[in-house]
């Protein structure tokens, strides 16, 4: 029978790395869905391992593995008794993924480690950052695809020099191969693995403003008005730590913040919403409740000192913290219960950040790695926090989205988490934590949401600006210009920077800002649709090119531009001397067409490109999402060679969960050329909801730059003369 891939990639094992895979008898491979198949190590049983974290629920076995699957890893030991296994690629795959990472899009030849990490002004060298995603995406010369994900909460270190190689600090864990013919297909079954986002209220969909920090309450304000003065869309402000008091989470500074809800109803009453930071460290005071209540409850992390019995103490921004063991149930419904009654004062959104956990003055910026966490047995009982760590920012925000959800069942919960886990996006947004005002990481602003998104997690984004040090409006603008088109869009800065609020660099960069975020608010109606297209299936919202051709290898690099959606291709500057031009699709020159909102002159825009054969729905400019939000709407369309475009809308109340009892319309648009016209219609509407009779526009964008143009009303069949 000749010898087995497996038998031959332990050959090339004992070759690359110098350690001893396990050769003289096969790994498990049972299917656990369609073409996704778990491996184990041989001898290894999948009851045996410990509970996966990342998967929505328990796989079983579903029976041995299809005898042509095309992945097999190896399994070996390293000198120093580590658990890992290669995989090997042909010559001309390309890796992505591995979660949130500094660097290019492409991550061949990389090495990182998945360790939750206070990396602040991190850089492209950096290891680990603030969350862990052991996961890569692999696609094939012939552009079929396959992910691999090692199913183990320890650290784990992803070699991507000349093959795929993990290695696990932890025990036996479980290899989980999903092999398709698309990376995209790879991404909803990924979905089908770890879940999907939920729908997120409306709000967070629209531009955010923070800074460390608006103190006090009045500068809130202040800022709030300088939007609406200024007519800059914006949803949302941000309080970070100094609103509280010394600190202490679940308290407020009692002269700059002396009442949260008055500050909270002043915002609502200029249609902004507000979030507010929560930390993990808890300030060990004998005069503070929220130490008494958990003390009471014996619900911190303990040390592995003396009998495993006292409480481990760090010190963070309070000084002398202890920590809650969000692993354990008892401690998240205690962490639950006050967020519940925090919420009730106005809040709309919550912050969850240093929850890697980060502590100070330790050189491994963490806990012991020999604490002990009194986790639940579906997580995997008692253990030490190097088991834990990986997990900890992903159980904080899981108690937190349930906190708010206590007082506010009828409502979408917003949760923002610095640290988390593959999986984690279940509970939480999260951004690429504490960049720096440059131009690198302006530019890397890019891929990492792109790798992000093909990680699992579609609703992040960048802090607008950079949170280290001040930049200059060039940058800025630009910055903003190209944050507008992410997922989540929130401008944010450092302690003692500058102001960054859209209108501190002068009158150009205000202006150019203004551009950008009106930019973002006429085309929110299509980014809600791709939002609940993520919900349903798991695809990013913000995608590479190589989506487009998988097989094209010019276009496997190419981060310096990327789709929104399908139908929407963003070409942002992010270079100081605009001396770079991204690699384009072959059929850009016949199958996309360039389009703005009257602002085409503006060169730190992006430049965006329409599709051909698509519609994308896009409304009014507005200054916050509780405004009429879509009336009217413009359907802006791109005919394809035989005349014909289609694209959907989706929308629901922007809040609540009655969309899931059928309480929402998706509506299916098309263009048809008919003659020397062009007929436009809605021909296919799902939901309960009654189709509105608002006012449409139609922009019908030709190749050579033309525009037609109708009008007409939402029920009614648009005709429009091709001359």
């Amino acid at each position: 029978m000749g010898l087995r891939l497996w038998q031959v990639l332990g050959a090339c094992v004992v070759a690359l790395y110098g350690v001893v895979p396990h050769l003289w008898a096969q790994p498990t491979a049972e299917r656990i869905g369609d073409r996704i198949v778990r491996f184990t190590d041989i001898g290894v049983r999948a009851t045996d391992l410990e509970p996966s974290v990342a998967l929505l629920e328990p796989r079983p076995g579903m029976g041995a593995a299809p005898a042509d699957f095309p992945v097999e890893p190896i399994f070996f030991e390293t000198d120093d008794n580590k658990e890992g296994f290669a995989i090997e690629i042909e010559p001309g795959t390309s890796l992505y993924g591995t979660g949130e990472v500094a660097g290019p899009l492409l991550r061949n030849g990389r090495v990182i480690e998945c360790w939750n990490y206070d990396a602040y002004g991190y850089g492209d060298a950096s290891p680990h950052l603030y969350q862990s995603h052991p996961w890569v995406l692999a696609v094939r010369p012939d552009g079929t695809a396959f992910g691999v994900l090692a199913d183990t909460t320890w650290r784990v270190r992803v070699d991507l020099l000349s093959a795929i190689e993990m290695i696990s600090d932890g025990p036996d864990f479980a290899v989980i191969v999903i092999d398709r013919d698309s990376p995209q297909e790879v991404m909803t079954a990924l979905a089908e693995l770890t879940g999907t986002i939920e729908m997120p209220p409306k709000w967070a969909l629209g531009y955010h403003q923070c800074r460390y920090s608006y103190f006090p309450d009045s500068r809130v304000l202040e800022v709030a008005r300088g939007f609406r003065e200024r007519n800059i869309p914006a949803d949302v402000i941000w309080m970070d730590i100094d609103y509280m008091d010394g600190f202490r989470v679940f308290t407020f500074d009692p002269e700059g913040f002396r009442s949260p809800r008055y500050t909270n109803n002043k915002l609502a009453e200029i249609g902004f919403r507000n979030v507010w930071m929560l930390d993990p460290g808890i300030k060990v005071d004998e005069d503070y409740f929220v130490y008494n209540s958990g003390t009471k409850r014996n619900i911190w992390v303990k040390s592995a000192a003396g009998t495993g019995n006292t409480d481990y103490v760090g010190e963070v921004w309070p000084g002398d913290c202890v920590f809650p063991d969000y692993t354990n149930s008892i401690a998240r419904e205690w962490w639950s219960g006050i967020v519940s009654d925090f919420v009730r004062l106005g809040i709309d959104g919550l912050w969850n950040d240093m929850n890697e956990p980060a502590v100070f003055n330790v050189e491994s910026k963490t806990m012991p790695l020999d604490n002990i966490h009194r986790a639940d047995e579906d997580l995997g009982g008692q253990g030490p926090h190097a088991k834990y760590h990986n997990i900890y920012g992903m159980q904080m925000v899981r108690a937190t989205r349930d906190g708010y959800m206590e007082s506010y069942p009828n409502r979408r919960p917003f949760v923002l988490s610095r640290a988390n886990y593959i999986g984690g996006h279940r509970y939480a947004a999260t951004w690429s934590g504490d960049n720096t005002a440059d131009w690198y990481h302006l530019e890397s602003s890019v891929p990492m949401v792109l790798n992000l998104g093909l990680s699992g997690n579609p609703f992040t984004g960048p802090d607008i600006g950079g949170f280290a040090g001040n930049g200059d409006g060039e940058m800025f603008a630009r910055w903003m210009s190209v944050g507008a088109m992410l997922p989540f869009a929130r401008g944010h800065t450092g302690k003692g920077n500058i102001d960054k609020e859209p209108w501190s660099f002068g009158p150009e960069v205000e202006a150019t800002c203004r551009r950008a975020l009106e930019r973002r608010y006429r085309l929110l109606p299509y980014l809600y649709t791709l939002f609940r297209e993520a919900h349903m299936t798991g695809m990013p919202i913000v995608r590479p090119l190589f989506f487009l051709d998988p097989t094209d290898p010019a276009l496997r690099s190419e981060d310096d531009a990327f789709l929104l959606g399908g139908d929407l291709l963003i070409v942002p500057d992010l270079t100081l001397n605009s001396d770079r031009r991204p690699a384009l699709p072959a059929d850009f020159e016949t199958g996309w067409t360039r389009f703005g909102f009257d602002d085409l002159d503006d060169p730190d825009l992006p430049e965006m490109y329409l599709r051909a054969g698509s519609i994308v729905p896009s409304g009014p400019v507005l200054q916050h999402t509780g405004e009429k939000f879509l009336d009217p709407m413009t359907l802006l369309i791109a005919l394809d060679e035989d005349g014909h475009a289609s694209g959907t809308l989706y929308e629901d109340a922007g809040e609540g969960w009655e969309f899931r009892d059928g309480e929402f319309r998706l509506t299916t648009y098309e263009a048809i050329t008919e003659g020397d016209s062009i007929l436009v219609r809605a021909t296919k509407r799902e939901g309960r909801w009654t189709a509105p009779t608002r006012a449409v526009r139609v922009r019908i964008l030709l190749p050579d730059g033309r525009e037609l143009e109708g009008t007409g009303r939402e029920n009614e069949d648009i005709t429009i003369p091709l001359n």
